[in-house]
């Protein structure tokens, strides 16, 4: 296939100061790339979902470590799909609309073209239309999010590689069904995962809301989860700046964060088991995960720079609001809207980094108390034998489905 990469290796955006994305190189990539190296997300899915994919465990590395690989290539996968389009097509694409065309902006294609050509990016109204009519799309103006791009990219790569076969939109509408299925099956694993550590918390309460066994224990603990992700959700569609462009930096830090978590819970382990001498396979990425992302907290957080701190944006627009102030391409309900959501999402990353710190301290605590021992003190339940009808109720759920 070998497509053209039209996109530059470095652009005049290197130094955060682009419309996609703010900040400095470290430690935004490393938080921007995130589930293509090292996911915490992950970690919890193998924890609860993944053994249910085992027979035995002769098969976890083939499973597990075989699913990041596959992991890994959908990210470069998704790399090279951004990388063929042109880049005054890309940051079309990507940046916000409120960037591209403010409110009352009558031609919002040569609006979005004008802007993105002011930044060395030549592109006509021509061409933003005509790929999106190739794709089978009304806009591609600020279509942020990742998704519409590498549905982009993809389309122009098969429909180019496999000759002509079909027309772009026809690929183009493949890579989103194969996104669509990609996240809905991700969003069912992760709200199973979450209800299992929810009912583990409220356990603590009610012993009854534990049990896994228990309908409406299971139906309480699945509409909490659902409720929460919903919410945010919410908040992201109806942010004027277009919700990826508030909750993606969160995503990023709070998935490397749970990489670092699952990571030190492993390096604890080692420890408990008498293995230290392996723990620095562990502790190694551990270290540079908490690095990155515990500064990338405390940037996004306290950051005084207003394209990058949460709590300078949410003051920027407070005093717009003050002031009456109140720019052309806002409303003043939309900029309460910026203020609430940028408040929610710094005080959601300072909530994320005290758990961090906190269970840092905790697993040294442990793996401290674990070499004062001479013996392993790591412990595992009890052996239970499957039942004696286990393969007759095996043949029954099968003959079921």
């Amino acid at each position: 296939m070998r497509p053209t990469l039209t996109m530059p290796a470095l652009t005049k955006f290197v130094d955060g100061t682009g419309p996609v994305w703010s900040g400095n190189l470290f430690p935004f990539l490393f938080i921007t790339i995130a589930c293509g190296a090292v996911s915490g997300f992950h970690a919890l899915i193998s924890s609860g979902t993944t053994p249910k994919m085992l027979a035995n465990e002769s098969q976890a590395c083939f499973i597990g470590y075989g699913g990041m690989l596959m992991e890994s290539f959908v990210a470069i996968m998704a790399l090279v799909a951004a990388c063929i389009i042109d880049p005054g097509v890309y940051f079309a694409m990507n940046s916000p609309m409120a960037v591209l065309a403010p409110a009352g902006t009558t031609d919002v294609v040569a609006s979005a073209a004008q802007v993105v050509s002011g930044w060395g990016f030549s592109i006509t109204p021509d061409t933003l239309h005509q790929i999106a009519s190739e794709v089978g799309e009304q806009s591609i103006i600020s279509r942020a999010g990742g998704a519409p791009t590498l549905a982009v990219g993809m389309a122009y790569i098969l429909h180019g590689s496999l000759g002509g076969l079909m027309d772009v939109s026809f690929w183009y509408h493949f890579a989103i069904l194969f996104e669509a299925l990609f996240i809905l099956t991700a969003v069912d694993a992760g709200t199973r995962a979450a209800r299992f550590m929810l009912q583990d918390l409220l356990g603590v309460i009610s012993p009854g809301l534990k049990k896994t066994s228990s309908l409406p224990a299971n139906l309480l603990a699945t509409a909490l989860c659902v409720l929460a992700w919903g919410y945010f959700l919410h908040q992201g569609v109806v942010d004027p700046l277009g919700g990826i462009n508030t909750l993606w930096p969160l995503f990023g830090i709070a998935n490397q964060m749970l990489a670092g978590m699952a990571l030190m819970l492993c390096a604890v382990v080692l420890f408990k088991m008498k293995r230290q001498r392996y723990a620095w396979v562990a502790l190694l990425p551990t270290s540079w995960l908490l690095i990155c992302t515990l500064t990338a907290g405390w940037q996004k957080s306290f950051s005084p720079d207003t394209k990058v701190g949460f709590l300078a944006i949410a003051n920027k627009f407070q005093a717009m609001i003050d002031s009456g102030n109140i720019p052309p391409q806002y409303t003043e309900s939309q900029l309460a809207q910026l203020v609430f959501n940028n408040r929610l999402d710094a005080g959601l990353t300072i909530f994320f980094m005290i758990v961090v710190v906190v269970l840092a301290l905790f697993s040294i605590k442990t793996a401290l108390a674990a070499l004062k021992e001479d013996k392993p003190t790591a412990k595992e339940t009890p052996y239970q034998a499957m039942p004696a009808d286990a393969q007759t109720i095996t043949a029954q759920a099968k003959r079921a489905h």
